[in-house]
């Protein structure tokens, strides 16, 4: 299957700026087993409209862009692995609204009970003050604190996203590894939301993934980032992001690219 990765060498200290060397993005053909292969969709929530939650649009400004994947990439990659027969995973988080189905109970039976949580720092007077101060003037604004609730408490998947019986849902990485376990996955390959965000850091993300063993990949268009006022009109966030995915975790793979190889898949083992 066609890759991009990025090469990090050689700075040419020749140049004013040494890093201009490095060679870049690059493609190639690698080994991708199906057997130990599996798309990873994380944290695919149905987040209603901007009339439903205004509040939750205007913190999160991607709602839209992952809203368009969803409804537009979303049913031909769901599609075309489940029909070619590839280990499908969903990563979930946010509320209790895939407990109640058979693909998480499996997960969390295979798993068995959630390692403790690291210790923490108690809080404390200051400290409150200052995550009260965080959460009015940085994220997500006092005037939107209702909306976003209210979108979290109505979570679901989306149409697009929603799993079958059959297909493992992760809550954590202690989930998703068993998931991986049984079914000799090695190799995730990432969609969801956001690139930047939940994908890398969130509970079944990259980095935690990673610190198991496991090479983590992504599909740039079944992604989006969180962008900024300076980086939202060309998402330059998204971009950052894809190549701190192909120097820290594993490759990009363009989405035509790997449809066109997990049809192949298919029909060679035909």
């Amino acid at each position: 299957m066609r890759a991009r990765y990025y090469q990090q060498f050689d700075a040419d200290y020749a140049r004013d700026i040494p890093g201009e060397g490095y060679g870049g993005w690059k493609t190639a053909e690698i080994e991708v087993p199906k057997e130990r292969t599996a798309l990873v969709v994380m944290h695919a929530w149905e987040t209603g409209t901007f009339a439903d939650y205004p509040g939750w649009y205007r913190a999160v400004e991607y709602i839209p862009r992952a809203v368009r994947i969803c409804r537009e990439v979303f049913p031909s990659l769901l599609a075309t692995v489940r029909e070619a027969g590839w280990n499908l995973f969903h990563v979930v988080g946010g509320g209790d609204y895939y407990r109640h189905l058979p693909g998480y109970q499996r997960a969390a039976a295979l798993a068995g009970p959630t390692p403790p949580a690291p210790e923490s720092i108690p809080a404390d007077p200051a400290l409150e003050r200052l995550r009260r101060f965080r959460a009015e003037h940085v994220f997500v604004g006092r005037h939107n604190e209702a909306d976003v609730a209210r979108g979290f408490q109505n979570l679901d998947f989306p149409p697009e996203a929603r799993p079958r019986d059959t297909e493992g849902i992760a809550e954590n990485g202690h989930q998703l590894f068993a998931l991986c376990r049984e079914a000799g996955v090695s190799h995730l390959i990432y969609a969801g939301f956001a690139v930047n965000w939940c994908l890398l850091l969130s509970p079944g993300g990259m980095a935690e993934m990673s610190g198991r063993g496991l090479l983590c990949s992504i599909i740039p268009q079944a992604t989006t980032a969180v962008e900024n006022r300076e980086t939202a009109r060309e998402e330059r966030c998204k971009e950052i992001a894809l190549w701190r995915v192909a120097l820290a975790f594993g490759f990009v793979f363009d989405l035509e690219e790997f449809l066109a190889g997990v049809r192949a898949s298919s029909e060679a083992g035909a």
